[in-house]
């Protein structure tokens, strides 16, 4: 203990010494000032983890929560809200996954269903006794058993038939003069199914036949045996319920969300654990109109050939129903990137051709589940690459970091106030390159007034040569990072309405390509000219969306023709716009009183 408090003391007389020597020996040259110029400009910059953004300290250094390294929170910063930055490690300690999203994702899927196999009940019938009597004998006695059309099943001994039998001889015999009486006693034979052979072999014999013999009019097999030998019963009595198996029904059970899917003439296939490696497959042909209040499913069926009796009923079978449709239904993302369900749900995209990986926060449109999935109907194109593990890291995060998230949509309203001022800074020869940028862009905006894809493809493929021909040396420092934030992010999008052939496409990236093209021009300025930025409150479905015109009339690029005219001026970029801005922020604050 002694030792560690003499080594303490000696380290504290060591600094002492270092600092009474640079008070009395150091001078105030120009280097020196500009080293503590450095000094305290390195004292000023904040340090944070891009797993913790709550973390902040004043010099680099090492997170007191995860270990890692810290990083400098200008150089995360990030002029689009809605995109969070992580490093390399904090993705792989966040264990962040991604899929990517796109029409064959559909393909070889669809609805999971779960069922049973059951009787046609097209194809079911029961073998009554048109005569009253006593079963003396059943030539088919045990349920399961195969009958066949004309199979003879039972024999019934009848007193009725006893008595119309003799009713007939004795007609027969007055045939001549009585033939109304004849015919009626025939015909009541017939009613009871007797056969005019039979008929006719009572008349040449006039023998009384005192047992009837019952014939299946039905092929199958025995569902249900009702009657023994012995038993007595009436005309129209049951005797066996037959079902024929050859044909079968598949009926499954479908929640009532993903009933809209369904509809007949679907395809839909079917495996069955008591008879492995065989697919069946077959055409829904039913959907249940009644809602099980229980289960709150309906069934749905489907015909099945069943010649081979390969499949037995009440089977349990699992089914996947082809889900295939219009390209406005193919895209599907996973239930596990969406983090809360609704008319709008949240997922993060991660930015692709970025150097640091990079996410961005969006609001889709979903439709009705398929499986694991949702579809699609607005927000996400094919090929994006959603977060499918770890959404709600990178969203926590986001919103620690004020930028956009879950519970913080808001953010994209503030972030021209948050603007960085690097006008001053920046050479009128670099305001000049970024000039033609901005005229590349305007290009780009026309083509999507039109509503044209090819002529959005080819300036959005102008706007990102041009980025090339931007000389990034004009910029130092903090100017110099902000500016390849941005250019990389304009490229990316660019890129995006470049190769897509969508319309709907290319304007959604034409929504975020404009927010960064609009901070990029207050934070750099412009060097001649007037530039509006007007807003539409009906794009993005209804959520509002940006743009840059040279022009004051109103041309709207997200609907052109549609609504060309709907949106309004919400501010004006020139020369003097960062001037203008301070003397209407010093203006605001000094107006400000005491409000309730």
């Amino acid at each position: 203990m002694k030792t560690k408090q003499l080594i303490v003391s000696a380290i504290g007389i060591l600094v002492l010494g270092i600092m009474l020597g640079w008070l009395i020996f150091g001078g105030k040259s120009s280097n020196d000032e500009q080293s503590e110029t450095n000094a305290i400009d390195q004292i000023e910059e904040v340090w944070t983890c891009s797993m913790h953004p709550q973390i902040r300290q004043p010099e680099p250094g090492d997170c007191p929560i995860c270990g890692m390294d810290l990083i400098p929170l200008e150089s995360r910063s990030n002029s689009n809200p809605l995109v969070f930055e992580m490093s390399e490690d904090a993705v792989k300690i966040a264990n962040i996954q991604t899929t990517q999203i796109g029409v064959e994702a559909v393909n070889g899927k669809g609805l999971k269903l779960s069922g049973k196999i059951k009787p046609n009940e097209t194809q079911s019938a029961s073998i009554v006794s048109h005569l009253g009597g006593r079963i003396e004998r059943l030539f088919v006695s045990y349920t399961g058993e195969s009958v066949g059309k004309g199979q003879k099943i039972a024999s019934i001994y009848s007193p009725k038939l006893i008595t119309a039998q003799k009713e007939l001889i004795e007609a027969h015999k007055v045939k001549a003069t009585s033939p109304k009486l004849y015919v009626a006693t025939v015909n009541k034979l017939k009613f009871w199914k007797i056969s005019d052979a039979q008929i006719q072999s009572i008349i040449d014999s006039e023998n009384i036949i005192e047992t009837f013999n019952i014939y299946a009019n039905f092929s199958g097999v025995i569902l249900h045996k009702r009657v023994s030998v012995g038993d007595y019963i009436k005309e129209g009595e049951v005797l066996f319920d037959v079902q024929n198996l050859n044909q079968l029904w598949a009926v499954f059970d479908v929640y009532e969300n993903d009933l809209p899917s369904v509809k007949v003439g679907k395809k839909i296939s079917f495996t069955t654990s008591s008879i492995p490696n065989k697919t069946f497959t077959s055409t829904i042909n039913f959907v249940e109109p009644i809602i099980n209040p229980s289960t709150r499913t309906a069934k749905i069926r489907a015909n099945i050939n069943n010649s081979n009796h390969l499949l037995k009923p009440e089977m349990f079978i699992e089914g996947v129903m082809s889900t295939e449709n219009s390209s406005n239904e193919s895209l599907l993302v996973p239930k596990s990137a969406v983090m809360w369900t609704g008319e709008k749900s949240v997922v993060y995209v991660k930015l692709p051709s970025m150097s640091i990986p990079s996410f961005e926060f969006r609001e889709v449109t979903l439709g009705r589940s398929s499986g694991n999935n949702y579809f699609v109907l607005d927000g996400l194109s094919n090929g994006d690459e959603v977060v499918t593990n770890g959404a709600f890291v990178i969203d926590a995060s986001a919103q620690l970091n004020n930028q956009s998230s879950m519970m913080n949509r808001k953010v994209l309203s503030t972030q021209i106030v948050s603007l960085p001022d690097y006008v001053s800074k920046t050479s009128a020869e670099f305001k000049s390159q970024l000039g033609i940028v901005l005229e590349n862009y305007l290009e780009l905006k026309d083509a999507l007034v039109k509503s044209n894809v090819k002529e959005s493809s080819t300036a959005a493929n102008s706007l990102v040569s041009s980025l090339d021909k931007v000389d990034m040396k004009l910029l130092k420092g903090k100017p110099h990072m902000y500016w390849m934030k941005q250019l990389k992010l304009i490229r990316s999008n660019g890129i995006k309405i470049k190769e897509s052939t969508h319309l709907t496409e290319q304007r959604d990236a034409f929504k975020t390509l404009s927010d960064i093209v609009i901070s990029t021009a207050k934070s750099f300025g412009v060097s001649h000219g007037k530039f509006y930025v007007q807003f539409c409150p009906m794009a993005e479905n209804d959520k509002g969306a940006y743009w840059l015109s040279k022009a004051v009339e109103i041309r709207n690029p997200y609907f052109g023709d549609e609504m060309l005219t709907c949106g309004s001026i919400k501010d004006t970029l020139d020369k003097n716009y960062q001037k203008k801005s301070k003397i209407e922020s010093n203006k605001s604050r000094s107006m400000n009183g005491h409000n309730h």
